[in-house]
């Protein structure tokens, strides 16, 4: 069963719970080394925290998202892009605050007859004065199947 546009017309504004993320040394270590990248100097974090971070912080989880979007079949969900801002650097063993919401969703038909909602989320991070850090925002594409005539 297909998730009604005016369901999920009215996730836009869906605020997540919000809460607090630390990227641990470790962590940071790991993310640099699986990138092949040399690690970063003076505790900045790598740009490809913002892929997870910020969805955890926000207390939120990609399982969250699915059941929010009403994905249920395996492959069903595309990244159509991501738009990672940084209002100053990203570093380890600092805590953040993470709020986000869901910023859009729009209904759309490919050119072979296939719906699928386009489902965008953005989620902030605040560093402990309550300065913004970091705005990571997030395309996906819920796959949907084809109109029915």
């Amino acid at each position: 069963m297909t998730a009604s546009e005016e369901y999920m017309m009215s996730l836009v504004g869906h605020k997540f719970p919000g809460g607090k993320r630390t990227i641990a040394h470790w962590e940071n270590f790991l993310l640099t080394d699986c990138t092949t990248s040399p690690q970063l100097k003076n505790g900045l974090a790598h740009p490809i925290a913002l892929f997870h971070i910020p969805i955890q912080g926000a207390q939120t989880s990609i399982t969250e998202l699915f059941e929010l979007g009403k994905v249920k079949d395996v492959g069903s969900v595309g990244l159509d892009g991501y738009d990672w801002e940084y209002f100053q650097p990203l570093r380890e063993e600092v805590e953040y605050r993470c709020d986000g919401e869901i910023i859009e969703v729009e209904r759309r038909l490919t050119k072979s007859g296939k719906i699928y909602d386009r489902f965008v989320f953005s989620i902030e991070l605040y560093d402990e004065e309550n300065q913004p850090v970091a705005k990571a925002t997030s395309f996906w594409r819920l796959r949907r199947g084809r109109v029915e005539s």
